[in-house]
C-alpha cells in the first residue's frame, strides 16, 4: 500500500475532528447563548463536506488494508463523536503502518 493512502486518510481525520470540535463549539453559543447562527450554519456546511471526504479517503484506506466491517463501520463513524477521530486516528497509523511500503519497522525491544 503507498504511504499516500495513509497520510490523506490522516490529514482529513485530523481536520474532521478539528472541525467537528469547531461545530460543538458553534453550537454551545447557538443554542446557548443565542448568538452565532450564521457561524454555525457555515461550519456545518464545511464539516458536512469535509466529512464526506474523510468517508471517502478512509474507506480507501480499509479496502486497501483489507479491514473487516466492524472495524471499518467504527472508523467511519468516529468523524461524528468528538474527540473519537484523534483516537481512533492513532490507533489505525499504529496498525497500518506496517502495511505502508517502505515503511521502517518498528525497533525490537529486548
Amino acid at each position: 500500500m503507498k504511504s499516500s493512502v495513509l497520510t490523506r486518510y490522516r490529514v482529513m481525520a485530523y481536520i474532521t475532528a478539528v472541525m467537528l470540535l469547531v461545530l460543538c463549539t458553534c453550537m454551545i453559543f447557538k443554542y446557548g447563548f443565542d448568538m452565532g447562527e450564521d457561524v454555525t450554519f457555515g461550519v456545518s456546511q464545511a464539516h458536512g463536506v469535509l466529512y464526506i471526504i474523510y468517508l471517502v479517503f478512509a474507506f480507501d484506506l480499509g479496502s486497501k488494508a483489507r479491514w473487516p466491517f466492524g472495524k471499518l463501520l467504527w472508523v467511519l463513524i468516529s468523524g461524528t463523536i468528538p474527540f473519537a477521530a484523534f483516537f481512533v486516528e492513532r490507533k489505525v497509523v499504529a496498525e497500518t503502518l506496517p502495511l505502508v511500503s517502505g515503511a521502517r519497522p518498528e525497533p525490537v525491544k529486548a
